[in-house]
């Protein structure tokens, strides 16, 4: 940055004449005190000096008289500060005196001098007139290094005719002088500059030009677009999940992962390996700058497989386009293809560990419960054997069903019995045949009543069979109601597995250009064009900017 320029303030002095200051004093001590320099009402300020030019007023217009008798000079320097003059009339005919080279040891001795020489420099005329007696005085002091007072005469001639012609010719000429000196700069600073802009923007920009439309390999493009879709769940449509599940293109993090996979070193070396990336780009009508080296690293063909291989997603449309260049159609098409293989291979391998792990955990949930559907199940079966009984509740049924026959039989009996002792004289003998009937039947009775509860220390007792086989039944229902579970979340691990599956739907297929994609020797060589004047405005800015800041 520049600074401005600050313009140095003027320093005013003020001069006191003594004289004055004496005069002032004697008119009363109001004045003294209150305005010690105002002048009287007839005075003009600027003591005998006649600046207005009128006559009769005692004073001239152009140099105030000069002494009859020269005297001393102490004298004379005295009367003219007795003038009262300002501080900036002293400046101004020190100055003058300055360019008249006249030596003056104090502001009044310049006064002096110069109305010895006729110069009266408290008048704009006679200060315009004083550039006319320049070129004398100066070769004089140029000369002598000091003016020689003397010579000059008291009463120099006035009203002079000036030489306006001769130095409005030489202005002129100094000024013509001045605009040729201009123009030849400013011819030079463009000769420099068209010079410097030939060098550093147009020479770079031609031999770029030139390596785009002649040396450069024409290469072809292949371009492509595809998705990645998740697969949807039969009958999810319509319902509450499904709101918040989102769409089949909610897919965006697998689609960066594609994208990310293209541009990575394994698909170049899968591509290097399955259609010989590196032995297309390493032939030798490839120029230069593009070709790659037989033995080059993977880095250096990594570099120019992401140069080649272009891939972007659009997140709004969940849309991923690839673009793959070689150095003839046939190729760019079949790495495409191989590029788009790759990817759904990938696509693919995304979501097997996810699918695996839900239907192995429900796999071996299922499996688990179909071996405990058959323990229990084998249980039943080992009871039945070793109890001899197919089912207790048919069992308990049976002896309850005799239970109650018996005991109907036992009170048909004892209705008998009693029959037969309500008589006055019964018969001995069906009283005792219908006493052992009943004693029989209470016995059978208690018999089965026996074999339903008690342990007879051979076989288990029917309620110990019943509940032993409750409890074995119970453990294979529980078993049976477990497996139809586990088949059930097998069959959702299984449509969900299948849900969670990926895969890459095509919206561009990949076809061979059969005309050239790259260079774009306009495009490109505009582009140079604007790099290189881009480069050298910075660099210049910053060398002015430096420039400046050493200079200041």
């Amino acid at each position: 940055m520049s600074t401005p320029p600050k313009p140095e303030q003027p320093r005013i002095h003020k001069v006191f004449a003594p004289e004055l200051r004496s005069k002032t004093a004697d008119a009363g001590p109001a004045e003294s005190n209150d305005m010690p320099f105002a002048p009287a009402p007839e005075d003009d300020g600027f003591g005998s000096l006649n600046l207005t030019g009128e006559k009769g007023s005692g004073q001239t217009g152009e140099a105030a008289p000069e002494p009859k008798a020269k005297g001393d000079l102490a004298t004379e320097l005295a009367a003219i500060e007795a003038e009262g003059l300002t501080a900036r009339q002293l400046r101004m005919a020190r100055r003058i005196a300055f360019k008249q080279g006249i030596e003056a040891a104090s502001d009044f001795e310049a006064v002096l001098l110069l109305r010895r020489k006729g110069i009266n420099p408290f008048q704009r005329r006679g200060m315009l007139s004083v550039v006319e007696n320049l070129p004398n005085d100066h070769a004089l002091v140029a000369q002598t290094g000091k003016r020689d007072l003397t010579e000059v005469p008291a009463n120099p001639p006035r009203n002079l005719p000036l030489a306006e012609v001769d130095q409005e010719a030489q202005r002129a000429y100094a000024i013509m002088q001045m605009q040729r000196d201009i123009a030849r700069r400013r011819r030079h600073n463009l000769a420099l500059l068209m010079s410097r802009l030939f060098f550093f923007i147009l020479l770079p920009t031609i031999f770029a030009g030139y390596y785009y439309c002649v040396l450069a390999t024409p290469l072809y493009a292949t371009k492509s677009e595809f998705l990645v879709q998740q697969a949807e769940a039969p009958g999810g449509g319509a319902s509450l999940s499904s709101l918040f599940r989102g769409t089949q293109f909610a897919t965006s993090q697998d689609a960066i992962t594609v994208q990310s996979f293209l541009q990575s070193r394994d698909a170049m070396m899968q591509l290097d390996k399955q259609e010989g990336f590196k032995a297309h780009f390493s032939q030798s009508f490839i120029d230069p700058l593009q070709r790659l080296d037989p033995n080059a690293t993977n880095e250096a063909a990594y570099k120019l497989y992401r140069r080649n291989v272009t891939v972007s997603y659009d997140p709004t449309e969940g849309i991923i386009r690839m673009e793959v260049v070689a150095a003839d159609p046939a190729t760019s098409e079949r790495f495409a293809r191989a590029l788009l293989k790759f990817a759904e291979h990938q696509v693919d391998q995304l979501t097997q560990r996810v699918r695996e792990d839900q239907m192995k955990g429900a796999r071996e949930s299922y499996a688990d419960a179909e071996t405990k559907v058959q323990a229990a199940q084998k249980q039943v079966s080992d009871l039945q054997e070793k109890l001899g009984v197919l089912d207790p509740k048919i069992e308990a049924g049976v002896a309850m069903n005799e239970i109650s026959a018996l005991e109907g039989f036992l009170r048909q009996k004892r209705l008998e019995l009693q029959q037969l002792l309500d008589n006055a004289k019964p018969n001995k003998a069906r009283v005792d045949g219908a006493q052992g009937d009943i004693a029989r039947l209470q016995q059978q009775v208690d018999q089965l009543r026996a074999s339903l509860t008690e342990n007879n220390g051979k076989t288990a007792s029917l309620a110990q069979v019943t509940g032993q086989m409750q409890i074995a039944q119970t453990e294979l229902q529980t078993r049976q109601m477990m497996l139809g579970q586990s088949l059930q979340q097998l069959e959702t691990a299984r449509i969900e597995a299948n849900r969670q599956v990926r895969y890459l739907t095509l919206g561009v297929v990949p076809v061979a250009p059969d005309e050239p994609t790259y260079p774009r020797k306009f495009e490109n060589t505009a582009l140079a064009f604007l790099i290189f004047a881009g480069i050298y405005l910075m660099l210049s800015l910053t060398a002015s900017i430096l420039r400046e800041q050493v200079t200041s």
